[in-house]
């Protein structure tokens, strides 16, 4: 793993090379997991490629946090509960099976340095959790899935 300091606009951003596979790469930026698609991704072995990594998190640095990290689709059946603006998520309140009454708080969104309680809609049984504490989510990106 590779790590980077760098400085955009004014604001420091730590950036770990977690992996690149093809053109795509594993990056942690500031805490925060996203996969960064590059524009020209180094075709040399793993050894060489280290150097001309960095040109993608400066270029996307910007869009990285605007951008989620890809998720998996959801495992089960059932009503997507979907974040209300973007932001990012600071605690996720229930697990796969668990069961919910509408109105139960299933996450905490952080938006405009305010938290905001993302709840239920209606009652039933945690069938898919589509985020983790500190991933970033744009407006009705799915959050939990309730059948």
């Amino acid at each position: 793993m590779k790590t980077y300091r760098f400085k955009i606009n004014g604001n420091e951003y730590n950036v770990d090379i977690n992996s690149v596979a093809g053109n795509i790469a594993d990056v942690t930026v500031n805490g925060t997991s996203y996969q960064v698609e590059m524009e020209d991704a180094p075709s040399a072995p793993a050894a060489p490629a280290a150097p001309s990594v960095p040109a993608a998190p400066v270029q996307a640095a910007a869009p990285v946090q605007a951008a989620p990290a890809p998720k998996p689709a959801a495992s089960g059946a059932g009503k997507p509960v979907t974040s209300p603006l973007p932001g990012v998520i600071i605690a996720v309140k229930v697990n796969v099976g668990d069961t919910v009454k509408a109105g139960q708080e299933l996450a905490v969104l952080e938006a405009m340095k305010m938290e905001n309680s993302i709840e239920a809609t209606h009652d039933g049984t945690v069938t898919a959790v589509h985020v983790a504490k500190g991933d970033s989510v744009l407006e009705g990106a799915a959050i939990v899935t309730v059948a």
